[in-house]
């Protein structure tokens, strides 16, 4: 958990290479860019694109970044988008000039973040050595031959592995930014972030990526109205099978396809919400710790403080001094 209180914008390099994914060069700007505080919505991130001349996408389309990559060497955080093509994803090799960008980042203890395929330019550099790391599943065969010294979690969103943080594909890097805007400023802000965004606020890291799932039902023949009650009610006892009558299905056909649809089990998103919530009222409130458990339906001060540490490893008191009023 990490709290930027200065005004001053935390600085992230985004490093542009031959093959980068349009979609992923994109995400930073909008997350990042939608963060700001205060009346004035003063932003709290200031973006570089870094690179070495004009770059070809995988789309197949041109740009040119702003900055040389020496501009790199002032940011705070570095961050590597998806890439489809390079010696990264198809030999092992690296650019000497991006190498030594990222491991000099690293040695002054930058942040440093990957998203899709381009933890493959970190894996290159070895910066994933014995370390967990995530990917796109589609790519697991290809990266995770080249790169076996490297942990590889090909099932889950996204890894935190406090320094270097690394996504899965195309919307799991939206959902790594937002992560990452929620650990710098809290849940209000990366609220505001997402709605700005028009997306959801908020899919844990450890959430299963979609891999080969049918497509789920039509809308009103899900669950997502279901959720959505759910939602509106976080402060009372609901159930398992309170939500399946509500969906107006048996407790097993409810289960499978709330899984299909969200990737968790209803406990467990259900459980994701409380805490969630839990973390806003913390922040924008002056309640005491045992309302907000029970405002969230987490029932006890106690029980708040297990789930919230099993979280972010952190208590109440000390989230809500960290948060307090950070927009």
């Amino acid at each position: 958990m990490r709290k930027n209180r200065a005004m001053t914008p935390h600085v992230i390099a985004i490093l542009v290479m031959d093959g980068v994914v349009p979609f992923d060069l994109g995400v930073p700007a909008q997350v990042f860019g939608s963060s700001r505080t205060g009346p004035e919505r003063t932003r709290l991130y200031e973006l570089l694109y870094c690179g070495e001349g004009t770059v070809r996408t995988e789309a197949g389309f041109s740009v040119t970044p702003d900055h040389p990559l020496s501009a790199a060497e002032r940011a705070d955080t570095i961050l590597i988008p998806g890439i489809h093509a390079g010696g990264p994803v198809t030999d092992g090799t690296l650019p000497e000039a991006v190498r030594a960008t990222l491991l000099s980042a690293g040695a002054r203890g930058a942040r440093i973040v990957s998203i899709c395929t381009g933890a493959s330019v970190l894996a290159a550099a070895g910066l994933l050595d014995g370390r967990p790391a995530a990917t796109h599943w589609a790519w697991a065969k290809r990266i995770g031959g080249l790169y076996p010294q490297v942990d590889w979690d090909f099932d889950v969103l996204f890894v935190d592995d406090g320094d270097v943080l690394t996504s899965a594909g195309v919307g799991a890097g939206v959902d790594l930014c937002l992560h990452i805007v929620r650990g710098d400023h809290g849940a209000e802000v990366a609220n505001a972030a997402a709605r700005r965004c028009v997306v959801p606020p908020w899919r844990d890291g450890g959430q299963a990526q979609y891999i080969e799932r049918p497509v789920p039902p039509a809308a009103g023949a899900g669950t997502q109205p279901t959720r959505a009650w759910v939602l509106d009610r976080l402060s009372e006892p609901v159930t398992l099978e309170s939500m399946a009558a509500h969906a107006r299905m048996s407790v097993r056909t409810f289960t499978r396809r709330f899984r299909d649809e969200t990737g968790s089990s209803p406990r467990q998103w259900l459980l994701r919400q409380r805490v969630e919530h839990a973390r806003l009222l913390l922040e924008s409130t002056d309640l005491g710790v045992d309302v907000v458990a029970r405002r969230a339906g987490l029932g006890s001060a106690t029980a708040l403080r297990q789930h919230l540490h099993a979280t972010i490893g952190v208590a109440p008191s000390a989230y809500r001094r960290t948060f307090r009023h950070a927009g």
